[in-house]
Parts: C-alpha cells; sequence; structure tokens
C-alpha cells in the first residue's frame, strides 16, 4: 500500500489527525518576556529572603559558634545594645575534627571563646555544645540549647540568634522547630562583607551561599520532620 492511500485510509484506524495549537511569535516573546521576569524578581528578592532580621523581645541572645569573627563582633555589639541576660554560643563539633570528642572540639566552645575575646564579660557567656557530627546541626544545636533550659528548668518564652547573613531564615525555623510554638524565635542575619548584598549573583561566594542556603531552606522547610 502506497503512503498516499494509508493516510487516506489513516492507516486502518491506526493514525488520526488533530489540530494543534501552538505560540506565534508575539506568543513566544510575551513568554520569554514573562519568564526573564520572574527570573529578575527571584533574583531581587531570594537573599533579602533568606537573610532575614527579625528581632523580638528577649533576654537570652544565641550566637552560632560556626560563624566567622565579623558576626561574633556583630553578636557583641547585639549583646551591649540589647537588654540581654545571657548570650549562649552554640554548635557542634568543629568542622574537619572527626566525631564528638570532648565539648572543647566544639563550634560553641570556640564561639564562647571568641565571645569572650571580644568583651563579653565570662559571667554572661554560656557554652552549650552539641554532639551531632553528621547533618541537620543547626537543629541539633537548637535542641541542645532547649534541654539545657528544661534541665535547669529555667523558663524562656523567647530568644534571638545571631546567625551570618542568607543562613537566618533557615536557622529561624530549624529553632522554631526545637523549641516549639510556646517559646517566640528572633533572628539577626549579619551581612557577608566579602560581596554586596544586592547583587550577589555577581560574586561566586555570593552564589553559592544562595543557591546552597535556598535548597537547604526548602528542604528544611518542606521536607524535615523531626520526631518528638
Amino acid at each position: 500500500m502506497s503512503a498516499t492511500t494509508c493516510v487516506k485510509n489513516r492507516c486502518w484506524g491506526i493514525l488520526t489527525r488533530k489540530e494543534r495549537w501552538g505560540l506565534s511569535g508575539r506568543g513566544w516573546l510575551i513568554f520569554a518576556s514573562a519568564f526573564f521576569l520572574v527570573i529578575w524578581a527571584l533574583l531581587a528578592n531570594i537573599q533579602p529572603f533568606l537573610a532575614v532580621t527579625d528581632r523580638v523581645d528577649a533576654h537570652f541572645l544565641v550566637v552560632e559558634g560556626w560563624v566567622h569573627e565579623y558576626a561574633i563582633h556583630a553578636g557583641v555589639a547585639e549583646f551591649r545594645t540589647g537588654a540581654y541576660q545571657r548570650v549562649f554560643a552554640t554548635g557542634g563539633p568543629v568542622t574537619g575534627t572527626g566525631s564528638y570528642t570532648s565539648d572543647y572540639t566544639t563550634s560553641a566552645h570556640v564561639g564562647a571563646d571568641q565571645l569572650q575575646n571580644a568583651g563579653v564579660p565570662p559571667a554572661a557567656v554560656e557554652m552549650v555544645p552539641s554532639r551531632v557530627t553528621d547533618r541537620d546541626r543547626t537543629y541539633s544545636s537548637a535542641v541542645a540549647l532547649r534541654d539545657w533550659f528544661h534541665q535547669r528548668d529555667m523558663p524562656v518564652s523567647s530568644i534571638n540568634v545571631v546567625t551570618e547573613n542568607v543562613h537566618a531564615r533557615r536557622t529561624r525555623l530549624l529553632f522554631q522547630k526545637a523549641f516549639g510554638d510556646g517559646v517566640r524565635v528572633g533572628v539577626i542575619a549579619v551581612p557577608n562583607p566579602d560581596y554586596e548584598p544586592g547583587r550577589w549573583w555577581r560574586y561566586s561566594e555570593g552564589v553559592k551561599d544562595v543557591l546552597s542556603e535556598g535548597i537547604a531552606y526548602m528542604y528544611a522547610k518542606l521536607f524535615f520532620h523531626p520526631s518528638n
């Protein structure tokens, strides 16, 4: 059977012919414009979304011990200007040291030393280490702090957490998951001095920070459901 005959007979009912709609040149232009507008809006808003600063009235300040020196100094300034009674340094085993060996090889110990060296009175600094070495370090640090309060029967209704840049929104989310709805969690995001927050995509470190934290936040928000 010839191809013409097959088409006329629809090849014994195997084939069908349907009308299809497609984008015109103008349609493709509108679609492309909308796509790039969404991308631009994402680039402009994702960094400030992740690097949120939202303080609450609190007497307890938390500084994540793994942060760099510039964030430590920001934590000291926050402690001095706020009505804080105590500052807590949190964190698990220092990256690269392997499994937990002692509290003195944790980021909490490192952070506590840095806070004291930067001017916080030693009596006001509390080291609260976590012994978790694998994933979910931020959440584990928050759980260690929560347990520290519980073990001492110390009531806490609110805390502020100092952390770095785009890590802030995930930090607040995980601390809130650890402490529950009964405790208000505020957060202070300290900008990274190595790149401009409004032009983060022009810097390799900015791209790395925003993309990695964006993915990590989505995981924590959608898929991380810790057990009691």
